[in-house]
């Protein structure tokens, strides 16, 4: 009798000793890998996150920063610090979310709540994006580029299909299973990653400014086209351009009350429902004249001078990436993003050449920089009224994407924000939130009144933030982040990319802004 129970009392002590050993183990593994020597494994992380019931009041007196037990909600210990240790310990992303919020929770919950976005319903969003109003413009390049700017077009639609990819990927970094893990959520946050450790900010700034002024000038360039077209299809009734402008802008103030891309997808749809009737309107008024194409007016000449500023024309038309990042993340299945990028531009690059083709042939040299002012008057009223309503229903998308990058750079980057958060605990804005976007609505009005050129205004912003954003930035980010996995082909196409994208964006540029200041020295009026 005294043998079996010293026998199972010696059971129960070697149990004992072997369970504290095992939570030891677990505790230093997991001690070291926050420390950045290396990632806890399943076992160690579950008998680390376990060992917390056993020593919460020895870790509070020794002030380590560790994760309370779920069952508390996921607040730190301390001040709050143990939120940023313990979320990062896994690095498979198997850990509690971050939160730059103080609040933690809520801030999840909200972004939990958001609704996500079909395949469908991003590739609308994309091909709003780059089967925009300026499509009205290539024609014009066509002009002064002739087969050179046919193949521009095609070309654009590749490179920008291929650097949008890029820019995901760059989203992207393998676990130790070897499985890719969404690391990123942003533009910003690749341009950080590529400054640091030395400058870790400095890249998320000039990423910021170039998408503030991308998505701000695409707005104003809506409204100075919705002003110049409602003022061209009404020529007899007393209202200005200016004045047009303004009613323009009153129906554009909902836009300030929008709060996710599910609003904006549905806009995007009828965005492309307009844009479809326009083409057809167009080029069945262009088929109706094909017996007088002029065929022998497009030819390998381009005019030095101004073929500069429609490459701008063109790369802006193709303009997206801003979008992207956003677009992926608030998809159902990031995994078909590929297949949205591959359709929508192969899609673009068609209906672009052939509308810019055909509407050339039928204009020849009389084609001019918007090309509906080349329609009969009693078709031009109809189509305009329809282009119109496609600039109403694209301005939201640049917006909401222009409203996110400012409040994510002022107000909501957790300690280092400017200013208080815009929105409540319960997620709604607040109202000087609210009058904050009134305000960017305002100014785009302002501008598009002061600076009423379309054409050299899309050229500037193609050439300068265009080129940069899609050309330049996607393909150095993706060899600074992913250099060691790159093949040499991608390698060859990603310098060829930055060197062809900064030749064309300074050239652009530089005339421009010649064109710029020629139109205000002469007071040349659109």
């Amino acid at each position: 009798m005294a043998t079996l129970i010293r026998s199972k009392l010696s059971n129960k002590l070697s149990n004992a000793a072997t369970t504290v050993s095992n939570k030891s183990q677990a505790k230093v593994s997991g001690m070291f890998a926050r420390m950045g020597f290396q990632a806890t494994t399943d076992e160690e992380g579950l008998g680390f996150a376990a060992c917390d019931d056993l020593d919460y009041d020895h870790r509070q007196g020794m002030q380590m920063d560790i994760l309370q037990p779920d069952a508390t909600g996921g607040e730190g210990s301390g001040d709050g610090g143990g939120n940023d240790g313990d979320s990062h310990y896994q690095r498979d992303g198997t850990g509690p979310a971050r939160s730059d919020s103080k609040d933690g929770d809520p801030a999840n919950e909200l972004n939990e709540e958001k609704p996500k976005i079909t395949a469908w319903e991003a590739g609308w969003n994309v091909t709003n994006a780059i089967q925009g109003m300026f499509v009205l413009g290539l024609p014009y390049a066509i002009l002064h580029g002739g087969y050179l700017g046919l193949f521009l077009i095609i070309f654009a639609a590749v490179v920008c299909c291929y650097t949008g990819k890029i820019l995901i990927s760059c989203l992207y970094e393998e676990n130790e299973d070897g499985q890719l893990v969404r690391v990123r959520d942003s533009y910003v946050d690749i341009a950080n990653a590529c400054c640091a450790p030395r400058f870790p900010a400095l890249g998320g700034h000039i990423v910021n400014v170039a998408q503030i002024i991308e998505l701000v000038m695409t707005c104003i360039l809506y409204v100075v086209v919705s002003g110049n077209l409602m003022y061209n299809s009404f020529p007899n009734m007393p209202i200005s351009q200016k004045s047009w402008a303004i009613i323009a802008t009153v129906a554009l103030l909902p836009c300030a009350f929008l709060k996710s891309l599910k609003a904006v997808s549905k806009f995007s749809l009828l965005c492309t429902m307009a844009h479809f009737v326009i083409n057809v309107l167009v080029i069945a008024y262009c088929l109706s004249r094909a017996r007088d194409w002029a065929w022998d007016k497009v030819k390998f000449y381009i005019d030095v001078k101004k073929f500069p500023i429609s490459i701008g024309i063109i790369v802006f038309s193709y303009t997206s990436q801003i979008f992207l990042p956003s677009l992926e993340g608030n998809m159902q299945k990031p995994s078909e993003f590929h297949c949205v990028m591959n359709w929508t531009h192969i899609a673009a690059c068609i209906l672009k050449g052939l509308f810019a083709l055909v509407a050339y042939l039928t204009w020849a040299d009389t084609t001019k920089e918007v090309i509906t002012d080349n329609l009969p008057s009693t078709i031009r009223a109809v189509v305009n009224l329809f282009l119109v309503a496609k600039a109403l229903l694209s301005y939201p998308l640049p917006f909401f994407a222009a409203v996110e990058v400012l409040e994510k750079s002022f107000f909501q980057d957790g300690g280092r924000a400017v200013f208080p958060d815009c929105y409540g605990v319960d997620g709604r804005i607040k109202s000087w939130g609210l009058s904050l976007r009134c305000i960017l609505v305002v100014f785009t009005l302002l501008m598009a009144i002061y600076v009423p050129h379309f054409a050299l205004l899309m050229g500037l912003t193609g050439s300068l933030t265009g080129a940069g954003l899609c050309f330049l930035l996607p393909s150095l980010f993706h060899l600074r982040l992913l250099w060691r996995k790159l093949l040499w082909h991608q390698v060859f196409f990603d310098v060829a990319i930055f060197v062809i994208g900064g030749i064309c964006s300074i050239s652009g540029f530089i005339h421009s802004m010649e064109g710029l200041i020629e139109a205000f020295r002469y007071n040349i009026q659109e």
